[in-house]
């Protein structure tokens, strides 16, 4: 087969024609280094060969701009990748990230567990949503440790009582407000001493309302 023509397209990539009929596109720079030119002679392995440095071109550039719009981790990276690449082009890419120092799963594992309970997510929150991510066990315990400040979860707690659950403290609701902690993942005993300590503080020792 010889490369009959070499097109320009809208995108600006390669279009490459082998006997007359489209084959395939490929980015400028792959081609330039491929070193073909109109009349060379084309096999299967060259074929292969080229097309697969310029998927992971593609990928790598991909990668790239998913990394600018936010942190991500690299299963979750992969992931993303597998959507547009084959697997094999998917887990070249995200080596070439880790191997550029744009990949660190540790750290990101703790600014999202960081971010997380900023928005007062109960541990156990925190873990599934890092889990989802890809994230493996010893990372996400880590990162979790590094999250204790002393009061634990019993910090996280406090801004939902004052935000979302005061009134229905205030009308005697106080094993309603326990419950729905415990169902967003909170442990009982920390539910407890939190709604505890915050009705002693805050006074809100209303009539107490059937359950």
């Amino acid at each position: 087969m010889l490369l009959t023509a070499i097109e320009t397209t809208r995108r600006g990539r390669c279009a490459l024609f082998g006997d007359g009929e489209f084959l395939f596109s490929v980015d400028p720079e792959t081609l330039a280094k491929s070193g073909l030119c109109e009349g060379d002679a084309l096999d299967e392995q060259t074929l292969a060969r080229l097309r697969e440095q310029s998927d992971l071109r593609a990928a790598k550039d991909r990668a790239l701009l998913l990394l600018s719009g936010r942190d991500h981790g690299a299963q979750e990276l992969y992931q993303k990748l597998c959507r547009s690449f084959d697997a094999h082009t998917a887990a070249a890419a995200v080596a070439e990230m880790q191997r550029l120092g744009l990949l660190d799963d540790a750290a990101f594992a703790r600014r999202k567990a960081e971010s997380l309970a900023a928005r007062h997510k109960s541990r156990r929150e925190i873990a599934a949503k890092l889990a989802a991510l890809g994230l493996d066990r010893e990372l996400i315990a880590d990162a979790l440790d590094a999250l204790d400040t002393g009061e634990g979860e019993q910090a996280a707690i406090r801004p939902l009582l004052e935000r979302q659950y005061r009134s229905k403290l205030a009308a005697g609701g106080r094993e309603k407000v326990l419950a729905a902690l415990v169902r967003r993942g909170f442990r009982t005993r920390d539910a407890i001493a939190a709604v505890d300590r915050f009705l002693a503080e805050e006074g809100l020792d209303g009539p107490a309302q059937p359950d």
